[in-house]
Formats: C-alpha cells, sequence, structure tokens
C-alpha cells in the first residue's frame, strides 16, 4: 500500500476530527457510559478544535493517506501541556497518534511518530512527553522504542470517568 504523509492544513480539520472521534471511540469506547462517550466527543472531536492547533506555528498536525486520499492515521504534536510538575519552558509533547482502526499493525505509527519527532526537534522542543493510557500496552512499547520512558501519571477525565494516564519523557 503506498501512503502518503504531508502537514495537514486548516482545510483537513474536518477529516481530522472524524478520524480522532472514530478510532477514540473504536479504541477507548467500551471503557465509558454512553453520555460520558458522547459528551467527551462532542467537545474534543470538533472542526473547530482541530483548526486552532493548525494555524499556529508552534503545533503541527500531520495527515497520513492512501493513494486514493483516505485518510489512514494523524498525529498532533507541539508545545508540552501536560500535567508535568517543573515542566521545562521549551518541552515538546506528542498529543495524538492516531491510526485507523482497520490499518492498525502495519507501522503506520510509528510512520507518523518519526515525522512527529523529527519536527519537534527541528522546532528545537526539549524534552518531549507524550500522555498514555496506563493500558495501552502496544503504545507504551512503541514509545519505548523511541527512547521515551515513564515519569509520572495523572488522570485524565471522559465525562465523569478519569483514565489512569502515564507521561513518557524522553530527554
Amino acid at each position: 500500500m503506498s501512503c502518503t504523509l504531508r502537514q495537514a492544513l486548516p482545510t483537513d480539520a474536518a477529516v481530522l476530527a472524524e478520524l480522532g472521534a472514530l478510532t477514540f471511540t473504536h479504541t477507548f469506547g467500551h471503557m465509558y457510559t454512553p453520555q460520558d462517550l458522547q459528551d467527551f466527543l462532542a467537545d474534543t472531536y470538533t472542526v473547530e478544535k482541530h483548526l486552532v492547533p493548525l494555524t499556529d506555528p508552534r503545533e503541527s498536525l500531520w495527515l497520513l493517506e492512501d493513494e486514493h486520499g483516505q485518510a489512514l492515521g494523524f498525529g498532533w504534536a507541539g508545545a508540552c501541556k501536560l500535567p508535568v510538575q517543573d515542566l521545562e519552558s521549551n518541552a515538546g509533547e506528542i498529543k495524538r497518534l492516531y491510526v485507523h482502526p482497520g490499518h492498525q499493525g502495519k507501522k503506520l505509527g510509528g510512520r507518523l511518530l518519526e515525522a512527529m519527532l523529527a519536527w519537534l526537534e527541528k522546532q528545537g522542543f526539549d524534552p518531549l512527553y507524550i500522555g498514555v493510557w496506563s493500558e495501552n500496552y502496544g503504545a507504551q512499547r512503541l514509545y519505548a522504542r523511541h527512547g521515551f520512558g515513564k515519569v509520572s501519571e495523572y488522570e485524565f477525565p471522559v465525562g465523569n470517568h478519569r483514565d489512569r494516564e502515564f507521561i513518557f519523557k524522553r530527554a
């Protein structure tokens, strides 16, 4: 399968929001009440919420498409907003790394991650962080292969539910 990886544009906001909601629901939807999930999706995966980072020079979203222009995955990187104690002023973060459920296991996540890491480093972000669900073992292994390790944890709210999230750091 031939894929193209490119930085996303404001015109991609709807595709990013739709793919984000689909992937989040597929991966995590079973953990929440229908109301908590619905509220979270309605607040998080909107076109408007995706337009903001697409127009911010300290943020970058990446879109991976097949040869027909179908979105296979996307990633979002930029200034760190995780609840890190004594957060470094120039810390960067991998904010999202989503691969369409039908295309997982094809090393597309690694390709997206490498592009975002290169962009973060070129922009001078250091150190780098990523938040990951405590039971997303596959993602944790991917991040470990790229030099990340657990440094702390926090609670990630989805409606009234709180997920145990790990914060990984790459120095």
